[in-house]
């Protein structure tokens, strides 16, 4: 007697190997059953879609500028939702504020040195909770606070805003401003914005990771001062400026006197630690546009762009008595001193050359070193000048 239809296509089943039998049974793997829901169609996703998310992996992996990464993504949610005003906030987490790192459209100028406290406002909730929200009338929803429109001068009548989160931090805010229409906003367009944040987070994440190993190979452990290769890569950066726009700059080079003693009576431990005190100290001292270098051992260079050697003297002089004067330890329950030989020279008037330059700094602090300690020289001098 011949099979029905539903018997055949059953022995069919029985005769293939078991995991073909529950693949075609619906069932992959042992204990799981996959979720089927015919009456539910995949929607296949938009060719422009597909094209936007191509361009964005291409720019993840040819850069690890993070301003042109971001750039790229807000470029891709402006063709793609059309809002008046978009801006990508991001997170201090220090201050615990988001910031406009880019702001797109009328009135974004007035954006720039603007914070959002988290919790405040649209932005600052979605910071807060994780969530996305869609505000179709900022009118009748209490988040909204209209600050942003006092500097603008533009009127938010509705907001759409995405957190762009790395596992479970938020790196910070996407907002888009004025771009829900008469139909609403898709959940097809929030799921392709919260899919333009992943990217952002991605970017933002690498950017910090390069940046992090960039800090590691130009910075010293022990003081967290720059270290003396990158005092090297600076000077050559320095000389170039220098001879372009025909500036002055100086080195300064500080050497602990006895630093051995303080080794040989409060241990090695301790020794780094006035390391890192006195290599703070001087940072703090600094202008913004100098920079401090732990050179070696009990070595320190600053580096004063556009300072001639008169200056570069005072400046030098001002760290001698703060390394003379201070006491340091007082945390450990020590009340350490110590002296330091400085040495001084300036470009271009005692060398043009980045070598030479290091060698008459170097040379003037071994020269106080040698004689009466605990001074200050100037490259070239032939006496110490008095206390």
């Amino acid at each position: 007697m011949p099979m029905l239809p539903s018997e055949s296509q059953d022995a069919k089943l029985h005769a293939l190997p078991e995991r073909q039998r529950r693949a075609a049974d619906g069932k992959t793997f042992d204990g799981v059953e996959r979720r089927q829901n015919p009456a539910v169609a995949v929607e296949a996703p938009d060719i422009s879609e597909v094209a936007v998310f191509r361009e964005l992996g291409k720019a993840l992996t040819s850069s690890l500028q993070l301003d042109q990464v971001l750039r790229t993504i807000m470029e891709k949610i402006n063709e793609v939702l059309r809002p008046d005003t978009w801006s990508l906030l991001l997170m201090d987490a220090v201050k615990n504020e988001l910031y406009f790192q880019i702001a797109t459209g009328t009135g974004a100028e007035a954006l720039k040195d603007m914070r959002i406290q988290v919790g405040q406002g649209v932005a600052g909730w979605v910071a807060q909770s994780g969530e996305p929200v869609v505000v179709a009338d900022t009118s009748v929803d209490s988040r909204f606070f209209g600050q942003a429109d006092e500097k603008t001068k533009v009127a938010t009548r509705s907001i759409v805003a995405v957190p762009v989160r790395f596992r479970e931090q938020c790196l910070g805010v996407i907002e888009l401003i004025n771009c829900i229409g008469p139909e609403g906003f898709s959940q097809r367009d929030l799921a392709l914005l919260q899919a333009l944040a992943d990217y952002a987070a991605i970017a933002i994440e690498n950017a910090r990771h390069v940046q992090r190993i960039h800090e590691l190979t130009i910075t010293d452990d022990c003081t967290s001062l720059y270290n003396a290769r990158h005092l090297n890569f600076m000077l050559d950066t320095e000389i170039y400026r220098s001879q372009r726009y025909s500036f002055e700059f100086s080195l300064i080079f500080i050497d602990l006197d006895h630093f051995k003693n303080v080794n040989d009576t409060h241990g090695h431990l301790m020794g780094s630690k006035l390391l890192g005190e006195i290599g703070e100290a001087i940072k703090e001292k600094c202008r913004m546009i100098d920079l401090a270098f732990r050179y070696g051992g009990d070595e320190f260079v600053v580096l004063l762009p556009q300072t001639s050697k008169e200056n570069a003297l005072g400046v030098a002089n001002r760290l001698h008595a703060l390394i003379r004067e201070t006491k340091w330890l007082k945390d450990t329950g020590l009340d350490v001193t110590v002296t330091a030989s400085v040495g001084v020279a300036s470009y271009p008037s005692d060398s043009r050359t980045k070598a030479e330059l290091l060698h008459l700094a170097d040379e003037a602090m071994y020269f106080v070193k040698n004689t009466t300690r605990d001074r200050v020289a100037a490259a070239g001098a032939k006496t110490v000048p008095a206390p």
